[in-house]
C-alpha cells in the first residue's frame, strides 16, 4: 500500500515538524486492505462503534452506532455491513452518505481489554438487501467496502465497566422499546410510525 492511502500533505508536514515520518512509515505495515480473522472477531463481537461521515461540502459529522453483538457483520474479505435502526429521523449520517460515500468507522473496546480498530472506505445504503430478512430491527443495510483497515494503540482508552446492554437494542421476538422523548409534547405529533422490520 502506498503512503497516499493514509497520509496526506498535512500529515506529512506534521510528521516532519515532529520528526515522526520514519515512525509513520514503519507503522504503515499495520495497514491492510482485507480483514484478518482477528479483525472480524473483534468487529462482530462489538456492541458499538463510531461512524464518521461528511457532507458534499466536506463538513464532518460523527455518530454512535450500537446494537447487540453481531449487529455488524464482516461480509467479505474487505466488506462489512451494519443495519440502520429506528432513530430520530434526522438521517444525518446516512444523508451524508447519499452525497458523499466516504466513511470512517472506529471500533473501540472500553470494557475488558482496551482495543481500537479503524476502517476507512466507501459506503452504500441498501433498502433491499438479503441481510434485511436476517437482521432484527433493520430499516436499511449499509455496506462498507474497506480501503484501509488498521489498529490503533489503545493506551489512552479508559478501562470502564459494562453493566448492562441498552434496552433499546433490537432483540429477536421482542417488541421495540420506545424512548421517552417520542412522547414529549414537542415531538409526539411529529413522530412517524415505525416501519415494519424483521423481528426474528
Amino acid at each position: 500500500m502506498t503512503n497516499s492511502a493514509i497520509y496526506n500533505a498535512g500529515s506529512r508536514a506534521l510528521q516532519d515538524a515532529f520528526g515522526s515520518r520514519d515512525l509513520a512509515d514503519t507503522l504503515e505495515y499495520l495497514v491492510r486492505t482485507e480483514f484478518t480473522g482477528d479483525d472480524a472477531a473483534f468487529i462482530e463481537n462489538s456492541i458499538y462503534f463510531f461512524l464518521a461521515t461528511a457532507d458534499d461540502h466536506g463538513r464532518p459529522d460523527v455518530s454512535f452506532k450500537g446494537g447487540p453483538a453481531g449487529f455488524v457483520k464482516v461480509t467479505g474479505p474487505a466488506e462489512l455491513a451494519f443495519p440502520d435502526y429506528d432513530g430520530n429521523g434526522m438521517f444525518k449520517s446516512l444523508g451524508n452518505l447519499t452525497v458523499n460515500p466516504e466513511v470512517g468507522l472506529l471500533f473501540i473496546a472500553m470494557h475488558g481489554r482496551p482495543r481500537r480498530l479503524r476502517v476507512n472506505g466507501t459506503a452504500t445504503i441498501l433498502r433491499e438487501d438479503p441481510l434485511m430478512s436476517q437482521t432484527v430491527g433493520a430499516q436499511m443495510i449499509i455496506r462498507v467496502q474497506a480501503r484501509a483497515i488498521f489498529p490503533n494503540c489503545p493506551r489512552y482508552i479508559p478501562r470502564l465497566e459494562l453493566t448492562e446492554p441498552s434496552p433499546y437494542a433490537p432483540s429477536p421476538g421482542a417488541e421495540p422499546v420506545e424512548p421517552d422523548w417520542k412522547g414529549f409534547d414537542v415531538f409526539k405529533d411529529h413522530v412517524p410510525p415505525r416501519r415494519p422490520t424483521f423481528r426474528g
